[in-house]
């Protein structure tokens, strides 16, 4: 049955400031409700189609995030769903404050969160890649952007600056910011810098407006910062992935099944669907080797990726491959993390290269193989030859009187 497919990314914050009437103190008045609440929708027991490619059960014995918090920078997270029930700690709210961010009225960050801390439940396939984390939710818009036009308020950079620091100082490990601003904001790119020096592994979207030129996205672009473009179900970059140097890596972002406020589920599509993979994968490597950076995560996740069906900057070093990030040590990945993946026309590909070590590797086993099975071989013969001829002779081994 198809579905249709909303692409309601949150995705454009104001480029600048925007203009707030004096409020009232938040002890004063009560967090607004949502005028336009999202529409309830059923649960979805289908698998959806990056669960196959990831199957998370091979990575449980291994790790599920437990004890590390993913703070998701969007439009809040519900946390009534019955699949983040007990997943989502208090947060802040910097569009109403006084709110604790966990009210959704764009359905965007409960999307989110669910696609990294969904909990399993019986009868229903979908379920988180990291499903024992925690969520930070701060919410610092409710906008969405419907057939091509923005509506919802948001905050400005410098709110949007305020918000990073703040989930930074209330112990986030990983940053989720599947939000994009389209212009170079000095408050945004302190806090940023911030994070990473206190050791957050820092995820962002790369944004959808490829169509429109591929205006840099920000914070995708800052150094230090995982920046994910968006596959379907095909491995191919979708249409609307942004291309650039940004483009760290890419993970499944078209059609992809996610929780909705409330309850039930629904499919949405964009790089703010493919950013949280990333995230999740990060929070399973912060459990599984917590002796590890927020660089050295982010080292990993690039260099364990797996060849792109494409080439050029819109795949970055390749595909999120999270088991290999959690269980293999790739060789280095040189410069700030990830960006030595996105490589001008002519550069080498690091997957590509990665890819044609394996099978160099392999190459050279098989005629490390093939050359003891030949030497043996040869022993053999020469034995059959030799021993019996000594034994006539009366040969013996060399060795004491």
């Amino acid at each position: 049955m198809s579905r249709p497919i909303a692409r309601p990314a949150l995705a454009v914050l104001a480029a600048v400031v925007t203009a707030v009437l004096p409020a009232p103190p938040a002890a004063a008045r009560a967090a607004p409700a949502c005028s336009a609440p999202p529409a309830p929708v059923r649960p979805v027991v289908d698998q959806p189609w990056p669960q196959q490619r990831y199957a998370p059960d091979r990575l449980t014995p291994l790790a599920t995030g437990a004890g590390v918090v993913v703070a998701v920078v969007d439009s809040g997270v519900d946390r009534r769903h019955p699949q983040l029930a007990g997943r989502v700690l208090d947060g802040a709210d910097f569009l109403d404050p006084g709110g604790d961010g966990t009210r959704d009225c764009a359905g965007h960050g409960t999307g989110v969160a669910s696609i990294v801390a969904a909990a399993p439940r019986p009868g229903v396939a979908f379920r988180g890649l990291a499903p024992d984390a925690r969520i930070l939710p701060v919410r610092v818009s409710e906008q969405q952007v419907v057939d091509g036009r923005e509506s919802g308020r948001t905050v400005g950079a410098a709110d949007f600056a305020r918000a990073i620091r703040w989930a930074v100082d209330h112990d986030a490990d990983v940053l989720n910011l599947s939000v994009v601003l389209y212009a170079d904001d000095p408050a945004v790119r302190s806090a940023i810098a911030y994070a990473v020096r206190r050791n957050v592994v820092v995820v962002a979207a790369a944004g959808n407006l490829h169509d429109s030129g591929d205006p840099r996205p920000y914070p995708a672009a800052y150094d230090g910062v995982l920046g994910v473009g968006a596959i379907g179900a095909d491995g191919v970059r979708s249409p609307f992935s942004q291309t650039g140097p940004y483009v760290d890596l890419v993970a499944p972002g078209g059609d992809v099944l996610m929780a909705a406020p409330g309850q039930g589920h629904h499919p949405a599509e964009g790089t703010s669907y493919a950013a949280p993979f990333v995230a999740a994968t990060a929070a399973l490597l912060r459990q599984y080797r917590p002796e590890l950076t927020g660089s050295e995560v982010a080292r990993r996740i690039v260099g364990s990726t797996d060849p792109a069906p494409g080439r050029g900057d819109g795949y970055g070093a390749g595909v999120l491959n999270p088991y290999r990030a959690v269980t293999e040590t790739p060789g280095p990945v040189t410069g700030r993390p990830g960006r030595a993946a996105a490589l001008p026309v002519g550069g080498t590909d690091p997957a590509a290269a990665a890819h044609r070590a394996r099978r160099a590797t392999a190459r050279h086993r098989a005629l490390l193989v093939a050359g003891v099975a030949g030497a043996t071989a040869t022993v053999l013969v020469l034995l059959a030859v030799v021993l019996p001829r000594g034994a006539r002779r009366r040969w013996r081994p060399a060795g004491p009187a």
